[in-house]
């Protein structure tokens, strides 16, 4: 994972952007909310410091930076070192798993997208939540990522590639969810959810196993 080294040493930086931007969190978990299934057995894959496992209930996760990981155990979270490209976990293990703002680090999204397959039972559901490269804050997000603690070796996305990859992997049956409709400075209130992409900085995509 390009950059695990950033998050081991910035985590303060990190959790930081939460507090600095609440309303755009609320807004990110209500649209990853929306897609989630609400039973069954869950994994976060990249769960960082728990920000949406805790609030979403999901009681596992994998995560490479193990400073990351000591945060989100201390939100009630089973963490297990690892990377996506390699999941510790049995085939057909969970009825659903979460990946939020972990793409654009991943070392081989193929790779990362079959083992979320293959531990995902038949019909299982994968959700990932990113922001837009095409959008207004992807665009941002390029522009400075050179001056970013986490963003320097990231790569951004856009819908369509997202989409092309669960695709090409085994997830069909896609449905979309969207917030985040204008710059993040200017929030007043909590953005609404829509259906759809196109329109919002954050989508959500959740794709069923095949």
């Amino acid at each position: 994972m390009p950059g695990v080294n950033a998050f081991d040493k910035n985590v303060d930086r990190y959790e930081q952007w939460f507090v600095d931007n609440p309303l755009a969190y609320v807004s990110e978990l209500r649209a990853v909310r929306e897609l989630l299934p609400t039973s069954g057995s869950g994994i976060e894959i990249g769960i960082g410091t728990g920000r949406f496992a805790a609030p979403l209930e999901i009681k596992k996760g994998i995560e490479p930076s193990r400073s990351m990981a000591e945060v989100a155990r201390k939100r009630g979270i089973e963490v297990i070192h690892g990377v996506a490209e390699h999941l510790p976990f049995a085939d057909g293990e969970f009825d659903h798993a979460l990946m939020v703002t972990t793409v654009c680090f991943l070392d081989d999204m193929d790779m990362a997208f079959q083992e979320a397959r293959r531990v995902l039972r038949p019909g299982g559901s994968f959700i990932i939540g990113f922001v837009d490269r095409e959008s207004p804050l992807g665009r941002e997000y390029q522009d400075r990522k050179d001056k970013s603690a986490f963003y320097q070796n990231a790569r951004f996305y856009a819908v369509d590639e997202v989409v092309a990859r669960l695709q090409k992997n085994g997830f069909g049956g896609l449905a979309f969810r969207q917030t985040l409709f204008g710059p993040l400075a200017e929030m007043e209130e909590v953005d609404p959810v829509k259906e759809g992409h196109g329109e919002g900085s954050f989508v959500v995509v959740r794709g069923e196993k095949q």
